[in-house]
């Protein structure tokens, strides 16, 4: 009977142990078979934003109720960024992607930024997720890869490849050196190729061994789609390799929701991204029934509810619908020790310092406030040293900042230099100097280049319209200059005894202030620096050297013009009031730009019409923010033509007007093209920048014939444009 009990309380305990068995399985059954990728790129370590790693790991347990099969990847620049990254060299940030439930990375240029050492405590120690690379290799004789070129995941049946991809820029966009030993012979290698070659046959090669074994290839590659990238973009990879399904991308930063990019067989390759700074997280669908890829970028709306934004439409609060509570507790007290630690204030500004005009990094094409900051921090950092500076340079790649205004504290300075790079002074020529300008001015004015130089004591221009022919080896290193001419001009350097600004000599020694990522490491390429001499060398950390110069203005209050370095040397001329443009660095255009002489031919009469055009470059070069094109006189005497600018078509813009030839001679006019350089000055008034065109339509009337057979008579008009084009600044005006 014992034993009958015994048998009967044992079914009842199974029956008992089945009965939510069964249930879970009835619920797994409900559950979509769509396979869903989540992904993130480009992160940088803001984990103070709306979007966070809590809102990513709850999201992904959410999906998990719905789907079978959830993943969750990034594709790169996550461990640097921000003090939250810095301080601790990426650990903490990779404690959070383990927490929130990350399942593969791949490498992004930042992942080296703490050296190879730093790079393999991430992948190989702190990470417990895979990282994934296919061109990261050992410059051994095999080039054994460093990292698995791909990983394989089946869901259910159906297996995904996902290959990962680093872009070879990571050698100049870190720094050449952590791919070396101690004499200087590199030890890793990522391949890539002047043309590119390189990187499509490691992707190709990659797809080749993995894609019989698999339903879908799927790329997660730092690759970006950005020109100055070329020809390593996501784009150019896609379209010179076959078998892909999908690129996840990242490193531009931009925001691709979707979009069917042709490979090389002409077959539809899904191409995303998600911008940066955790603006968006990426939801990738695999359809179980056609195998059709889809995504979506899921914004703040679809992670908050009951969101409030501020007058500029800035998100201000809401309240989350998916946090996870142990990922958020990491979080927040990681904020709250990096914000203790470097809250202190140091200073104060009722200006705005910024790079950004929308997405784009202005920092990185042309001048701007905050990178000239940068710039005279190092030079006031070696000068109140009492140490013999010329100048100082400051790559724009090093300045990260979004718009500053307020109170600064060390954060604010930590926000702006996030890598932790020391001041260096060297001894250069001003050879060495010329080429660094013109190796940092090789991108067009559309392209955005990390080695754009900001400068303090200098000032230059850049010639746009001449072609880049810097020299430069198979990974983006300097090697030698211009094979034609140069683009930077007119570099002048500022002469403290005379308290003016001098034209460069380029056999002259100078004192180059700057950090050791530029001037020993070979970041960003510049190369040109071999041979120069040290005179100090790792003197302070980037944000500290900020924070000294702040302490450095009168009561910490950063105004337009109260600098130190204006207090101490006179002319030195130091504005901070618009964003960008700071007077240093000129944009110009060269003669090839000027069209004509034309000639036109027109009826002696007062009252014919004459046209002129104006070159279409002109145009472009003042792109959409152009106030006002008008005609001038030349002289006195010459009473400039009414035209109707608002007719003139940009891409054909040819100029009719009215023109009086009552007699022969020249008239003298100008055409000025004056566009909005998009901010204002210290007195609020909108600044702008003037195009000058100097042309004359020279008059010779004919001797009319008489009688019954005469003709109208003709004169001729010659409409040409001067052999220059004068830029008039408040730079050159003073």
């Amino acid at each position: 009977m014992k034993f009958r009990r015994n048998v009967v309380a044992l079914l009842l305990a199974v029956m008992l142990m089945i009965a939510p068995v069964t249930g879970v399985f009835a619920e797994e059954s409900t559950k979509s078979d769509d396979i869903v990728i989540l992904y993130t790129n480009d992160v940088h370590t803001y984990i103070d934003k709306p979007i966070s790693y809590d809102d990513i790991a709850g999201y992904k347990t959410e999906l998990k109720d719905a789907y079978n099969d959830v993943l969750l990847v990034d594709a790169g620049d996550h461990i640097q960024g921000t003090a939250y990254g810095s301080m601790d060299k990426g650990e903490t940030i990779i404690k959070l992607m383990n927490a929130a439930g990350y399942d593969l990375a791949t490498l992004g240029n930042h992942e080296f930024d703490y050296g190879q050492d730093g790079r393999i405590k991430v992948t190989d120690d702190w990470a417990s997720f895979p990282y994934v690379s296919a061109n990261f290799y050992n410059e051994d004789a095999d080039k054994t890869p460093v990292l698995d070129p791909y990983k394989i995941f089946d869901f259910g049946g159906k297996k995904v490849a996902i290959i990962g991809i680093t872009t070879p820029e990571s050698f100049t966009k870190s720094t050449p050196a952590y791919f070396q030993d101690e004499d200087g012979n590199y030890i890793y290698g990522i391949a890539g190729g002047t043309d590119g070659a390189a990187l499509y046959a490691a992707v190709q090669e990659a797809i080749d061994a993995v894609k019989d074994e698999v339903d879908y290839v799927i790329a997660l590659g730092h690759l970006g789609d950005d020109p100055a990238s070329q020809p390593w973009t996501s784009e150019e990879t896609i379209a010179n390799t076959a078998g892909l399904d999908a690129f996840i991308d990242g490193h531009s930063h931009s925001t691709v929701e979707g979009k069917a990019v042709k490979d090389k067989e002409g077959n539809d390759v899904w191409l995303t991204q998600t911008g940066e700074y955790f603006g968006a997280i990426g939801k990738m669908i695999i359809d179980a029934e056609t195998g059709a890829i889809t995504t979506e970028l899921i914004g703040y709306e679809d992670i908050y509810e009951d969101i409030v934004y501020d007058e500029k439409g800035n998100f201000k609060s809401g309240t989350p619908l998916y946090s996870d509570e142990t990922v958020k507790a990491i979080e927040d007290a990681w904020i709250d020790t990096i914000d203790g630690l470097l809250g202190a204030k140091v200073g104060h500004t009722d200006l705005t310092f910024d790079n950004y005009d929308g997405t784009v990094r202005l920092v990185r094409k042309q001048e701007t406030n905050t990178g000239a900051f940068a710039a005279d921090a190092l030079y006031y950092l070696f000068d109140n040293m009492d140490m013999d500076v010329d100048f100082a340079i400051m790559n724009g790649g090093g300045v990260r900042n979004k718009a500053i205004t307020g109170d600064i504290s060390y954060k604010t300075c930590k926000d702006i230099h996030t890598f932790g790079n020391v001041a260096c002074l060297q001894t250069i020529t001003g050879q060495q100097l010329i080429d660094a300008l013109e190796w940092g001015a090789r991108g067009t004015t559309e392209e955005e280049i990390g080695g754009f130089l900001h400068v303090s004591g200098v000032r230059y221009d850049i010639v746009v319209n001449v072609e880049s022919t810097v020299q430069a080896d198979d990974k983006g290193v300097w090697t030698g200059a211009p094979t034609g001419e140069y683009r930077v001009r007119n570099v002048e350097v500022y002469n403290k005894e005379k308290g003016k600004y001098e034209m460069i000599d380029p056999a002259a020694k100078y004192n180059l202030a700057g950090y050791n990522y530029t001037l020993r490491d070979l970041g960003d390429g510049f190369a040109m620096f071999d041979g120069a001499v040290n005179v100090l060398d790792y003197v302070m950390e980037d944000y500290m050297v900020l924070a000294n110069y702040v302490k450095g203005f009168e009561d910490g209050e950063i105004k337009a013009t109260n600098s130190p370095l204006n207090a101490k040397y006179e002319g030195f001329g130091v504005d901070y009031s618009a964003v960008n443009y700071v007077g240093r660095i000129e944009h110009v255009l060269a003669e090839s730009y000027i069209v004509g002489p034309e000639t036109v031919e027109v009826e002696a009469e007062a009252g014919n019409a004459a046209k002129v055009t104006v070159p279409v470059e002109l145009i472009e070069y003042a792109g959409s923010e152009i106030a006002e094109i008008f005609f001038a006189a030349g002289d006195p005497e010459a009473e400039a033509p009414a035209v109707d600018w608002t007719e003139v078509d940009p891409e054909n813009p040819v100029i009719e007007f009215e023109v009086e030839f009552d007699e022969e001679g020249k008239k003298e006019w100008i055409i000025v093209i004056e566009y909005s350089l998009g901010n204002e000055g210290e007195d609020g008034e909108p600044l702008y920048e003037s195009l000058i065109i100097p042309f004359n339509i020279t008059v010779t009337k004919a001797n009319p014939p008489t009688g019954d057979n005469a003709i109208p008579a003709m004169a001729f008009a010659m409409a040409a444009c001067a052999a220059a084009i004068v830029i008039e600044r408040k730079r050159r005006a003073a």
